[in-house]
């Protein structure tokens, strides 16, 4: 049967009818979903895409933030950021290389002409010097980042560029921050200084971790100076602030095409230090001084001819506020200016850098002759025995009534191998008790009646007569941070432990029981002044009073911490009070106020001869004690000696500042010498005192 030809016709155009119809519809599908893109793009993602536009044909570059400034409690400016006028350069690109150093090198030499007019004429830039600046090698920027070629531009020079403008290509004039240091070095080394981000990033964890910010206000810069001691870094975040915002279009061949727009840095918030400033540089003048004087006396128990340094510490007995710390010699930190220190500098301050409060330092020796003598830790010495009565008391061992036959020496150890304990100069004091022990510096006391007697008394509720010993020296912070959280400190040093394996028990408990087995920190020993002061709260040092904002507003004060606190009866705190009023020394003569005292002479094996260091602790009022203080001195010899008459100028300066009975003392304030002279009959008649060898020395 044959197809009908009309039928298949009708087919057909039904079939063309329904492909054209879908074509149309297709069609019309299509350019509806383009029309509704197009309408999202336009009313709804219409800003986020043009934004996004823009930044890809701009280039943002932060500006480093400016650095809030560091204060002494009265408000005085120790560390502060002031602004000054930058020269940057963008480079001018061209198809080719040397055109684009052609354009530099030109550009160079117009600046160098300037510079040598209207700029300083202690910091002229040659044209290889400006050449260098623009680092046309690509070194440290990529081809979009402006160039700073030259900081602190004077007014003239900053006057030329604005009203010559037109006749510089890629030329801008921007105001930055630049840190600065006071003239008169205070307390350097605990407030710190800066380095240049780069130089630390990959070294410090601190600023490692920076590295991953992704907050454009938050990032750091390679060139920025950052922390790297001290308050300056402990605060770090805190004295930062934001980073401001320089921008520039660029196109699509990373030529800048228009004028930069620069949003300006947040400032950092400012410390308000414990620190006075006149106690500050009162406490740092006393320590050179002294060691001026001490060097070169006459008097034999004066005389230290190898003491280089001093270290000392005042610490509101009450608040744990630190009013002075002082690590001397110092510096002067401005040497830091720029985020770098010279070679030349750094050999000639490296050993001052560190703070010696709260870690190891060494005096201006070469490194053949570090080894011959004592760091900024050393042992307590005598210093310790007031803690040394109350462990005795405390455990037992002996009363307030008990009385010891000092008879000059106490001998221990196995028969033909005694070791002696003995007095200074082989004195005999006859029956004393703690009080006396302590007024008296009694080695032989130490060693039988603490010492001695805690060891043979062995282990109690499982712990060895040397842990009791050491939880003791742990309670009274030493041994163990201070929680003052300043970057780099020392727990100290303990010694008894591997006295007591290397040696014995008894003997690492009685020559630990007059100040020797344990070498501290200044900071440490000044806690521990404070903690005998206040009869058993070890405050947390601290040294911030507040800190404010940009705009003057308190975001933080001030409040006192309590770190761990010891209980024991009130007539233990009363003996050592007894012995500590009666301690013989130098310097205190016309002290206005009754006060507590320890001297104290440790010795340290260095090379090939024992060196004597000077240690002194002591607070005052004795009634409502105010301030604690603890002073340093190695290779000072005895610690009445070389230590304590610094002792005395900390506390007068305090008092004039700011009082020892709450009231600045005016008339001492206005004194020529800055010294009280008032009588006060509490000093008596200053001795000095020898040990065998081996032994403390004391005065």
């Amino acid at each position: 049967m044959q197809d009908d030809p009309q039928k298949r016709d009708v087919d057909n155009r039904r079939n063309f009818s329904f492909r054209l119809n879908l074509f149309f519809f297709i069609t019309f599908a299509l350019f509806s979903l383009l029309i509704v893109k197009l309408a999202v793009l336009q009313f709804v993602e219409g800003s986020t895409l043009s934004a996004e536009g823009i930044k890809k044909g701009t280039r943002e570059n932060p500006i480093p933030p400016i650095r809030g400034n560091i204060y002494d409690s009265k408000g005085y400016p120790i560390a502060y950021s002031t602004s000054t006028q930058s020269l940057y350069y963008s480079l001018q690109p061209s198809t080719k290389k040397a055109k684009t150093e052609d354009i530099a090198r030109e550009t160079a030499e117009q600046l160098e002409k300037i510079f040598t007019e209207y700029g300083r004429k202690d910091k002229v830039m040659t044209v290889d010097d400006i050449l260098r600046q623009m680092d046309l090698g690509f070194i440290r920027n990529t081809l979009s980042t402006p160039r700073r070629i030259k900081s602190g531009l004077t007014n003239a020079e900053v006057a030329y560029f604005l009203q010559n403008r037109t006749e510089f290509t890629g030329i801008e004039v921007i105001e930055e921050s630049v840190r600065n240091y006071d003239e008169d070095t205070i307390a350097v080394q605990l407030v710190g200084y800066l380095k240049k981000y780069k130089g630390v990033r990959l070294d410090v964890d601190f600023y490692k971790n920076k590295r991953s910010e992704t907050d454009a206000t938050l990032k750091y810069l390679e060139e920025e100076e950052v922390g790297l001691d001290g308050l300056e870094f402990m605060y770090q975040d805190v004295l930062r602030g934001k980073n401001g915002v320089k921008s520039y279009p660029v196109n699509n061949k990373e030529h800048i095409i228009g004028p930069m727009r620069i949003t300006t840095p947040e400032k950092g918030s400012d410390l308000y230090l414990t620190i006075n400033k006149d106690v500050q540089l009162k406490t740092e003048e006393a320590i050179m001084k002294h060691l001026s004087v001490i060097r070169t006396s006459s008097n034999k128990y004066e005389r230290a001819p190898f003491a280089q340094t001093g270290f000392a510490v005042a610490m509101e007995v009450d608040t744990g506020k630190i009013v002075a710390m002082a690590s001397m010699p110092d510096y002067d930190p401005n040497i830091w200016a720029g985020g770098r220190i010279s070679p030349e500098d750094y050999e000639n301050f490296g050993y001052v850098l560190p703070n010696g409060t709260i870690r190891t330092v060494y005096g201006p020796y070469s490194d053949a002759d570090r080894n011959k003598h004592p760091s900024s830790i050393v042992p307590a010495g005598s210093t310790l025995k007031p803690l040394s009565v109350l462990v005795g008391l405390n455990e037992g061992l002996f009363t307030t009534e008990t009385r010891y036959p000092d008879t000059g020496a106490f001998y221990y150890g196995s028969k033909g191998h005694e070791r002696r304990i003995g007095n200074s100069q082989g004195k005999v004091f006859g029956p004393i008790d703690g009080a006396v022990a302590i007024e008296k510096s009694s080695n032989p006391f130490m060693a039988a009646m603490i010492g001695d007697k805690l060891y043979r008394r062995g282990e109690v509720n499982g712990k060895s007569s040397v842990e009791i010993w050491d939880d003791y020296m742990k309670q009274f912070g030493l041994g163990v941070l201070t929680g003052s959280g300043l970057p780099g400190e020392t727990k100290g040093v303990i010694e008894y432990f591997a006295e007591e394996k290397a040696a014995s028990a008894q003997s690492a408990l009685i020559q630990a029981s007059f100040g020797q087995q344990g070498r501290y920190t200044t900071l440490q020993l000044a806690q521990y002044t404070a903690m005998l002061a206040n009869r058993g709260k070890r405050m947390k040092p601290q040294f911030v009073n507040e800190i404010r904002d940009a705009d003057g507003k308190v975001i933080q004060g001030y409040t006192p911490e309590i770190l761990n606190s010891v209980d024991m009866k009130v007539e233990y705190w009363e003996e050592i009070e007894k012995g500590m009023s009666q301690v013989s020394v130098r310097g205190f003569d016309g002290f206005q106020h009754d006060f507590m005292r320890k001297t104290g002479t440790s010795e340290q094996d260095v090379a090939k001869r024992t060196a004597e260091n000077a240690v002194f602790v002591a607070y005052a009022p004795a009634k409502n004690p105010k301030l604690a203080v603890a002073v340093v001195v190695p290779d000072g010899g005895f610690g009445g000696y070389g230590a304590a008459p610094i002792a005395r100028k900390i506390f007068d300066a305090y008092d004039a500042e700011i009082g020892l009975t709450g009231v600045p003392n005016v008339a001492l304030k206005n004194s020529t010498d800055g010294t009280s002279q008032a009588p006060s009959g509490n000093t008596g008649t200053d001795t000095a005192n020898g040990t065998n060898a081996g032994q403390t020395n004391e005065e």
